[in-house]
């Protein structure tokens, strides 16, 4: 199983997976995404803003993934993102394979659905996808104790990958600010270098 510290509102995030798990395919790989709570609003002691978010969006569709985030709305950004990673981490405990379609179906209705996936009736829309109730209450003991293996084990933001014990931040994106203006380039050579021994046999 291949662990990622994330958080669910993250577009940088939302590329990786989805590349990972096309590569996966292409490979014949069979190694699960165990995608673990990295809470930003945590993190940084506020909840992400969409404006920044939408910045990032523009940065990823203009220069490392085109045919992603078709119908992002910021207008549609959730306020938090801590029910959806429980969700997420609800799914996770019944069966690590659900808990990876879960995680990538709260991706896929934020950034290509343009879903609040903080609104009651969108995660339980998602939840009833996946034969799951939607938690009662915010866990933040799951929550926090992903934050804490998270700062344990150096994770240095959002994604950060882990094949055993070496970590990788962000493998598939370069990302940098020139002149004030954001630009995120796919990075295809150390993507594939990663792909590749992420889902070789081991």
């Amino acid at each position: 199983m291949i662990d990622v510290f994330a958080d669910v509102v993250c577009p940088f995030t939302h590329v990786g997976l989805r590349r990972l798990v096309a590569r996966r395919a292409d490979l014949g790989g069979d190694e699960i995404l165990h995608v673990r709570a990295w809470p930003l609003e945590l993190v940084n002691g506020e909840p992400l803003a969409a404006e920044p978010v939408a910045e990032e969006v523009d940065a990823l569709r203009e220069h490392a993934a085109p045919d992603l985030f078709e119908r992002f709305d910021a207008d549609c950004f959730p306020a938090t993102s801590l029910p959806a990673m429980t969700l997420a981490a609800s799914a996770y405990r019944r069966d690590a394979r659900l808990g990876e379609q879960v995680s990538l179906h709260l991706r896929d209705m934020l950034f290509e659905q343009g879903r609040d996936i903080g609104a009651p009736e969108v995660l339980a829309d998602i939840a009833q996808a996946h034969g799951l109730d939607v938690p009662a209450a915010v866990d933040r003991t799951s929550i926090d104790a992903d934050w804490e293996e998270g700062r344990r084990r150096g994770v240095e933001g959002s994604p950060h990958f882990f094949l055993g014990s070496q970590g990788f931040f962000c493998p598939s994106l370069e990302i940098e600010r020139v002149d004030g203006h954001l630009r995120v380039g796919f990075d295809p050579e150390r993507f594939e270098e990663f792909a590749e021994r992420a889902f070789s046999p081991r």
